[in-house]
């Protein structure tokens, strides 16, 4: 196998143009998140230096992305039951408003999944905690996305605490941050959320959304709570909220 070279995006903007869900490693109800919608493209422009790429013989096969934001002011001093929606939002308000920002939150590491298994999401975890400590920042956060978690109907505080023989958390991307340094320290219970009709659920899953409740769609971390009266379904997606001390 060739070099695999990471940098930050700011050292080679001209991969941004590849940037995104290229690989199809998010499920289609994912992509439909309205704050990602609207700010995360945001993130490459103004945080290039936050944001990781990973290429092998020029070939991109992993990248990632962090957002810097002020946090310990005023309604800012506990980690945000909204997690991601609401960094990714303080992040672009604190841009906007000139604020100064002391700590930085991960928004995402993705890795093309040929390239699964041979620890590159170890790697561009590191990266992205040297490239937040060059920023001056002592901490990175993450509202992480425990997709190893398969039973919907397990509250994720449960899910989190589980772990192997050897202490380890049981879902892999929570066991990379805690053997990267990570401390679990809450759940986000709301941290993305995806309202639609149920004529966009049943397009993005192939599912026939026909009747009120709880519906189990794969990929998702807990139920989709649909509504055939007033025809829409809701999914409110917990994460993990893992801190990194630098």
């Amino acid at each position: 196998m060739s070099e695999i070279v990471i940098t930050t995006l700011a050292e080679r903007p001209h991969v941004a143009s590849v940037l995104g869900n290229i690989w199809g490693v998010w499920p289609r109800f994912m992509l439909q998140d309205l704050v990602a919608a609207a700010l995360i493209a945001q993130v490459r422009l103004e945080f290039a230096d936050q944001c990781l790429v990973a290429t092998e013989d020029g070939e991109l096969v992993a990248h990632g992305r962090s957002i810097p934001f002020a946090f310990g002011i005023e309604d800012r001093t506990e980690l945000p039951a909204r997690g991601w929606d609401q960094v990714l939002q303080w992040g672009m308000e604190d841009l906007r408003f000139g604020r100064e920002t002391n700590v930085s939150s991960a928004l995402e590491i993705m890795v093309k999944p040929t390239h699964h298994g041979l620890g590159l999401s170890h790697r561009m975890l590191a990266a992205m905690r040297d490239a937040v400590k060059a920023k001056g920042h002592t901490t990175l956060y993450a509202p992480v996305r425990p997709n190893g978690k398969t039973d919907a109907h397990l509250p994720m505080t449960q899910y989190a605490a589980l772990t192997r023989d050897d202490g380890l958390p049981v879902d892999p991307w929570l066991r990379v941050h805690v053997r990267a340094g990570g401390k679990i320290v809450k759940v986000a219970p709301a941290s993305m959320v995806t309202a639609a009709s149920l004529a966009e659920w049943r397009e993005w899953t192939g599912l026939p959304f026909d009747s009120t409740g709880e519906v189990v769609v794969p990929g998702a971390l807990v139920p989709v709570e649909a509504s055939i009266e007033h025809d829409r379904a809701v999914y409110v997606e917990p994460n993990v909220w893992v801190r990194h001390d630098l």
